[in-house]
């Protein structure tokens, strides 16, 4: 059987003219949180990857709200993807690929996630309303997308039906977070190699 020995744990801080961010994470955590972004709604999505991903998430976030949450959001995304991309490290023993589907109510999504080396994403979700709380509902693609260039994972988020978008966005999150979940997982089976044919990701 596999044993973690390495704590998988970063973090980073993201600091420009819009935004001062700092995330601290941990991959083998319990869920636990603490999350400030000055955006309400949106740490309410952070903490799903939080406690669905089993991933210790601080993230203390100051933006130039007063222009709008674009900035704050995407640049969370960024950060958050850096902090993967450290704390994961040489991939040895991860299972790499990872899926879920969650629903919520009338509203279910589908996240697959390959951590490949290789930034990808396909986003489809038709969100019912422009604005969710204070949260604009266009930065989620914002986010994903920050994270994906910075964590140098292929990500597929399909939002497969669902009438209210706050139920629509919660499903896409916790949907992230399990596959993240999975895709992180240490095979036991694999004796900490790389999933990888080319020996490297």
């Amino acid at each position: 059987m596999t044993t973690q020995t390495t704590a998988r744990t970063a973090e980073v801080s993201r600091n420009t003219a819009e935004t001062q961010i700092t995330v601290k994470i941990n991959l083998d955590g319990t869920g636990q949180s603490k999350l400030s972004t000055g955006i309400g709604f949106f740490d309410h999505m952070l903490d799903q990857i939080a406690r669905h991903g089993l991933i210790d998430l601080d993230i203390h976030a100051v933006g130039d709200l007063h222009i709008d949450g674009h900035h704050t959001v995407e640049d969370v995304g960024i950060t958050l993807g850096q902090a993967f991309t450290k704390a994961v490290g040489d991939k040895k023993g991860i299972r790499r690929y990872g899926h879920a589907y969650v629903p919520l109510d009338e509203a279910l999504s589908r996240v697959v996630v390959d951590f490949s080396g290789r930034p990808g994403l396909i986003m489809h979700v038709p969100f019912k309303s422009g604005m969710i709380g204070e949260f604009d509902s266009q930065l989620a693609y914002e986010f994903f997308q920050g994270f994906v260039n910075h964590a140098f994972v292929t990500l597929h988020i399909d939002n497969l039906r669902g009438e209210n978008a706050h139920h629509q966005a919660e499903t896409v999150f916790k949907a992230f977070a399990r596959a993240l979940r999975s895709g992180l997982e240490l095979d036991p089976r694999s004796a900490g190699m790389i999933p990888s044919t080319k020996g490297s990701l």
